[in-house]
């Protein structure tokens, strides 16, 4: 969740950090620090809330330069977001500084030991703990690296750490278990991040770190070994995005700059993947076609905007390949005694690739003997390093807590994956596989479509601002629609909203429905799922009999929704299970737009972080 940078080399190491953590601050901004390294000391500053708060603390009392030094922006786990408990931590000698992302689960044994010998803790937090040890080590052995091996042998739970030392003024260096840490690899200049956006404007040469390593950053190169001291296997590889994609390119949001990406994205999801025949080629599902064709069934683990993606496979899947398929929430995944086996294929999305609930369910999954296929925006992440194979979703770097393309990405990989096992376990044709994958094709063009008839959605919005609940209601693919337009809702305007399936409507929901409520309807195709189509068009009657403001998204062509309307969205004609493609699309600005008429945040809405690696 938290942002972290460290940086060794030949430029100033607080100008490195300092914009390095303006790239990560959507991971956390309750607290932003820095500690820099120089004239033989170590010298921090740190200021809770955003990190404008500390890069304002520096212009008033300035660090000294140095070239080698550390910065984190906090999400708040232990400890308030207050100056003391924001990073960087460090002991009561004031030579060793470590920031942290995840949760140590037995810092309160920990702490009760070190106050035991005399060391004064001053904040509330896990991560100090850390730097305390770590002192503790450094006197013996007089290595840091060193001890951070003997440091993380302590420790239990998830976490990444990375420190430097005083006493060894060009070295930095990092551990990780369980949450994410990348290098950088510079020329005569190395950079540790949790998430390579960090340093993508100084090197693209990086390289992933393994469970349980650490690695020891010099000028000249890095040293990778693991939890013991054994010399660590480490995959170097080539970012294949630049530092302008994760700029916002003059939209006042990343938000809205990725919503405006999506036609790209999509589009780029698929590149590679259709041969010249037409036909579909997913040659880095490195999972024997023999594995695939026995499977039984299929589990979908997701959280959050990815569970709603996974809901919409299951009826892609379920549909193409006749194989039954359950979507769970990652969090409850393990907890429920799930029933698997060698034949079970599990599919784990996640666009970080570090999310922890979906991180380790897999692990469960893959301690019953399933097969774990990932779908994962981040080259290099946990998930995909774990899992069986991962289809790579493509979307470039997703900025913005509330996803988007990240959505619409995971919902063309979900078609692909579904495709690719109806093709090979002989569910579809030939001919049928190749008539889904041009409408694929051609959704990209579609989303732009959409894009280019929202004014009218964000005046809509913006007429919403004083509203307190939005219900969403929706049918078969529709119903997940409904979901993650609620979830938008919640997490950008901070307004109660819920999705229903709108057959459930008359089972309690429509007790909700008064005057001038707005709900919003997702309606299904006349064309492919008709009888839906006429039973949802009676709900919108209901609805608007009891007095609610009725905002209906239908497909262009179909008037039977046009006298029950109060405001109509119209999308283009696709096929069915395709549509959340395009219908989604106006949720998404929906949601932006009115948290910007309430004056929210949109990039960084309260108390969430992009990617959630505490369970």
């Amino acid at each position: 969740m938290c942002g972290i940078v460290g940086y060794v080399g030949g430029q100033s190491a607080l100008d490195v950090v300092i914009a390095g953590l303006k790239r990560l601050e959507y991971r956390g901004y309750d607290s932003a620090g820095v500690a820099v390294l120089a004239d033989g000391g170590l010298a921090s500053a740190k200021k809770a809330g955003k990190l404008v708060n500390l890069e304002k603390a520096l212009v008033e009392g300035p660090l000294p330069s140095g070239n080698t030094g550390i910065g984190h922006t906090r999400w708040a786990t232990h400890g308030g977001p207050t100056d003391a408990n924001a990073h960087p931590h460090a002991d009561n000698a004031g030579r060793v500084a470590v920031v942290h992302n995840g949760i140590i689960e037995n810092f309160a044994a920990l702490r009760a030991e070190l106050t035991g010998r005399g060391h004064d803790l001053l904040s509330e937090t896990d991560t100090e703990v850390v730097a305390h040890l770590l002192a503790e080590a450094f006197s013996s052995c007089g290595e840091l690296a060193e001890s951070m091996r003997q440091v993380c042998g302590r420790l239990e739970g998830a976490f990444t750490l990375v420190a430097v030392h005083a006493d060894e003024p060009d070295v930095v260096v990092g551990a990780r278990r369980n949450s994410p840490l990348v290098v950088g690899v510079g020329d005569g200049e190395s950079f540790l991040a949790s998430d390579v956006a960090a340093f993508i404007a100084h090197t693209r040469s990086a390289i992933e770190l393994g469970q349980d390593q650490v690695v020891e950053l010099r000028r000249d190169g890095v040293t990778v070994t693991d939890f013991d001291g054994a010399p660590a296997d480490v995959r170097a590889y080539h970012v294949d995005w630049d530092a302008s994609a994760a700029e916002k390119g003059g939209y006042d949001y990343f938000m809205l700059k990725e919503i405006a990406e999506q036609p790209k994205a999509v589009a780029d999801t698929l590149l590679g993947r259709i041969d010249a025949e037409g036909s579909l080629t997913l040659d880095e599902v490195r999972i024997p076609s023999r594995v695939l064709r026995a499977a039984d069934k299929v589990v979908v683990v997701a959280c959050g905007t990815a569970f709603h993606a996974g809901l919409i496979a299951k009826y892609a899947i379920e549909h193409w390949t006749r194989i039954p398929c359950e979507v769970e929430l990652a969090s409850e995944f393990r907890y429920r005694d799930p029933i698997l086996n060698t034949r079970t294929l599990v599919i784990a999305i996640s666009q970080s690739g570090e999310t922890m609930d979906t991180l380790m369910a897999l692990r469960h999954a893959r301690d019953q003997g399933a097969t774990v296929l990932a779908i994962c925006n981040t080259n290099g992440s946990t998930i995909p390093r774990e899992s069986d194979a991962v289809l790579y979703t493509h979307a470039g770097p997703e900025v913005a807590v509330a996803s988007t393309k990240a959505f619409l990405t995971q919902l063309v990989a979900c078609y692909l994956v579904a495709l690719y096992l109806g093709q090979l376990r002989g569910t579809k044709y030939g001919d049928e596989i190749r008539a889904v994958i041009r409408d694929l094709s051609r959704i990209s063009h579609e989303v732009e479509r959409v894009l280019e008839t929202m004014e009218p959605v964000r005046e809509l919005a913006r007429s919403l601002a004083d509203k307190r609940t939005v219900l969403f209601l929706g049918r078969h693919v529709g119903h997940p629609v409904a979901l993650e337009g609620a979830l938008k809702l919640k997490e950008l305007a901070y307004m109660h909203a819920e999705g229903f399936a709108a057959g459930e409507l008359k089972h309690g929901p429509i007790a909700l429905i008064e005057e001038e409520l707005p709900v919003v309807i997702v309606v299904p195709s006349p064309r492919g799922r008709s009888v839906l189509h006429d039973k949802i068009v009676s709900n919108i009657q209901e609805i608007r009999a009891r007095g609610a403001r009725t905002i209906v998204i239908a497909e262009e062509g179909d008037e039977a929704v046009v006298p029950y309307a109060d405001h109509l969205i119209r999308i283009p004609v696709t096929p069915t299970l395709l549509q959340p493609l395009v219908s989604t699309v106006p949720l998404q600005v929906f949601a932006c737009e009115l948290a910007t008429a309430r004056g929210n945040e949109v990039d960084q809405p309260r108390n969430l972080a992009k990617s959630v690696t505490v369970e």
